[in-house]
């Protein structure tokens, strides 16, 4: 990030030069590289296929660590922000000198880093190489500046290696790639990658691509199994290209890589549509000017540096993925191996982390950037047609298996119920039925013990592969009340009883004599013994879960009922227990910023309205504590803008609990004045505007709200209050108002 020129644009515009400078300005693409963020500072445009980024650390999820002391080359296509590797492939490597095949040999040490929005460059200090490159949405663009070389300037094309932690499927005969030399300035062909957090994960997708080169090589050739051949063309597991070249003292040569999970055909078709000539400078302002538009969506006044750093760095995070999948012609692979085909009328997306993302992210998109959330929506009910299900975890046109319940039905009734209804209803709605229901059900485990019992039992003997009895069986009671809030919409009043009453499953694991909701056999006893501190091992892995518990513990589940917090209060003991216990659960060290479920615990004192000034001391805390404008300023895993949206709705001042209720809890804003600019197109109002007066660090409890100039006296906001064009304004102050 450019911090002095960002300082500079302050000094002399002030606050309102902020746009005049340029948003783009205030994004570090390193914040969240480190601390387990696994965001990348490579280069893309929104919601980009194509990413163009430093490998450092070969089973980073991203690729990359910050601090680590060697480059490895440059991946053409990455995840931001998982908990697990995949992708990273299609890597070029420049260096000089004798071809080298293995990357422990031809790594190079770096220095004088740079990462903007759309761009990142870089110096090789081993082969005296300045690296630079930018995207657009299918393609990438390298400048790779050399030392006088008489035909050893190397442009090296790794495609044996993809993104794993694991070094035995990494060897695998499962994947393989190929490449054939076109010509002395072109290549092609593709490489697979998959094993999404477990060699049973069963994704495999297979990335495109066609590389050309601003002049022709002297020599090229080809490697296998780590010995250079003389063929044009290779296919194996362990499989590159080289390209040598001379090159005068600091000549720059350029590579463009174009991409498609197609077809080779449609990465050249990618490439010459995107990047017709060899310009990257001007590729490069093109990505800087749509980075420039979409974070322009938002724009705030007031906070401090560190604050607007954080912000729009979040903003930058929150629209890398779903990212788009298909083609520059439609094009696109479809649901579970079923084939070629061809988006008509919306654009095809990918990387759908969606027991992270239906709780906030997509909430985001819907509100600021519906257009594209709505084709992330009818990209899921195309899902469903293909595949047969709903995805839970999508990558790439697979099922990866990965997380609980079924998290892709709250994320269409909330589209929805923001309006954005110009997606197949009631197809969606077949396919919420259908992945909810247990017959024939793979992907889903445990449906049929649930509706047998009432809740999922600890010892279950379905046969289904269960991971966290309990922390399931909550996932799908929020998942049921979604369906019934669709069937209600949608006038099918016996579905909506029906599924109505499976919401309150929830029920069914509360213990009266420990008070947390826990794991039960199937004779109706809880499972013993019972420590709610416990964090392990409900599967085989480390910190997998306690028994029960999907990554956390009985403290982290014991709040996560979003769809009914009246009940939870009932079961608990009433409004002022239920506080007791929440306050406890921040007072002894049980919160986790780093789990999804427990995101919303902090707002959850909005549902005692004399106790909502906790909510308002929380939220500022953890947006103090747990982001810094550091590679570490991420708590955790971003997991693909989810920990980014947390901050985004925290600083605006409302945070969406239940996703598809269409109501918001109201936190503690943080700027002086936040502006929202939305889709007119979408929704007619134009403009949110959120205001504070006396707003400082110490002054973080509201005091009151006033909605276009008259006293507002919900403890909520609800959707339609935020896309009508209202002023919210808030008068903030040091001491609780109760």
């Amino acid at each position: 990030m450019l911090r002095f020129r960002a300082g500079l644009a302050l000094i002399f515009f002030g606050l309102a030069g902020l746009a005049a400078a340029g948003l783009t300005d205030w994004v570090d693409p390193f914040i969240g590289t480190a601390n387990g963020g696994n965001t990348f500072p490579g280069a893309l445009v929104p919601w980009g296929m194509a990413s163009v980024s430093p490998h450092n650390d070969l089973q980073s999820p991203s690729g990359y660590r910050y601090g680590k002391p060697f480059l490895y080359g440059f991946g053409h296509a990455h995840l931001s922000g998982t908990g697990c590797p995949d992708l990273g492939v299609v890597v070029l490597m420049p260096t000089t000198g004798e071809i080298q095949t293995d990357a422990d040999k031809w790594k190079s040490q770096y220095d004088s880093e740079k990462a903007t929005p759309g761009f990142y460059s870089v110096h090789l200090k081993t082969y005296d190489v300045q690296a630079e490159m930018t995207a657009t949405t299918h393609a990438g663009i390298s400048r790779y500046s050399f030392p006088a070389q008489k035909g050893d300037a190397n442009i090296l094309l790794d495609l044996g290696r993809r993104l794993t932690t694991d070094p035995v499927t990494l060897k695998s005969p499962a994947f393989e790639s190929a490449v054939r030399i076109v010509s002395d300035s072109e290549a092609e062909g593709f490489a697979e990658s998959g094993d999404f957090c477990s060699p049973y994960a069963g994704n495999k997708q297979a990335l495109y691509f066609v590389v050309q080169f601003s002049k022709p090589a002297v020599k090229a050739g080809t490697w296998k199994d780590g010995q250079v051949k003389g063929d044009r063309g290779q296919k194996g597991r362990d499989v590159g290209a080289f390209f040598r070249f001379s090159t005068a003292g600091r000549e720059p040569l350029v590579v463009k890589v174009g991409i498609s999970y197609v077809s080779i055909e449609n990465a050249r078709l990618n490439l010459r549509t995107e990047i017709p000539g060899w310009d990257l400078e001007a590729v490069r302002a093109s990505a800087q000017a749509a980075w420039e538009d979409a974070l322009s969506r938002i724009t705030v006044e007031g906070g401090t540096r560190d604050q607007r750093t954080i912000f729009y760095t979040a903003l930058y995070h929150a629209l890398l993925h779903p990212n788009v999948f298909s083609d520059v012609n439609g094009q696109y692979q479809g649901m579970s191996h079923s084939g070629v085909k061809k988006a008509g009328g919306y654009t095809r997306y990918t990387v759908y982390s969606l027991w992270d993302t239906y709780r906030n992210l997509h909430p985001f998109l819907g509100l600021v950037y519906p257009e594209r959330d709505l084709d992330m929506t009818r990209s899921l009910v195309e899902m469903a047609k293909e595949g047969g299900w709903l995805p839970k975890w999508e990558l790439a046109g697979n099922e990866t298996g990965v997380m609980v319940g079924c998290p892709a039905v709250p994320v269409l009734l909330d589209t929805y119920r923001q309006g954005l209804k110009n997606f197949d209803v009631d197809s969606a709605y077949a396919s919420m039925v259908k992945s909810l229901s247990p017959e024939g059900n793979k992907t889903y485990g445990g449906l049929k013990s649930l509706l047998q019992y009432g809740y999922i039992p600890k010892d279950d003997t379905s046969g289904d592969y269960i991971w966290g009895s309990v922390s399931t069986s909550l996932e799908y009671s929020y998942d049921f009340w979604c369906l019934a809030q669709m069937a209600k919409d949608l006038k099918k009043k016996a579905d909506y009883g029906k599924y109505i009453h499976l919401s309150g499953v929830y029920r069914n694991f509360y213990d009266p004599a420990t008070g947390f909701l826990r794991a039960k056999n199937r004779d109706g006893s809880f499972l013993d013994p019972f420590d709610p501190l416990a964090t392990c091992c409900d599967q085989s892995w480390p910190d997998n879960g306690g028994p029960g518990y999907v990554e956390g513990g009985a403290w982290q589940y014991l709040f996560f009922v979003p769809h009914d917090m009246d009940g939870l209060q009932m079961l608990l003991g009433g409004q002022d227990a239920f506080v007791k216990r929440l306050q406890e659960c921040f007072d002894g060290g049980h919160f986790d910023a780093t789990n999804e479920p427990d995101l919303a615990w902090p707002y959850l004192f909005d549902f005692a309205p004399r106790e909502s000034w906790r909510a308002q001391k929380q939220v500022r805390e953890m947006m103090g504590k747990y982001f810094k404008n550091s590679p570490d300023g991420i708590p955790g895993n971003d997991d693909c803008g989810v920990m980014s949206a947390w901050y985004l709705f925290s600083a605006l001042g409302f945070y969406p609990v239940c996703p598809g209720s269409n109501s918001y809890q109201i936190g503690s804003p943080l700027f002086r004045q936040a502006t929202v600019h939305l889709n007119r197109e979408v929704y007619p109002g134009g403009l949110l505007t959120i205001k504070t007066n006396n707003n400082s660090d110490k002054n973080v409890y509201i005091q009151s709200v006033l909605l276009d100039g008259v006293p507002y006296k919900k403890d909520y906001l609800d959707h339609d209050t935020l896309v009508y064009g209202k002023t919210l304004t808030f008068d903030m102050g040091g001491r609780p108002k109760r």
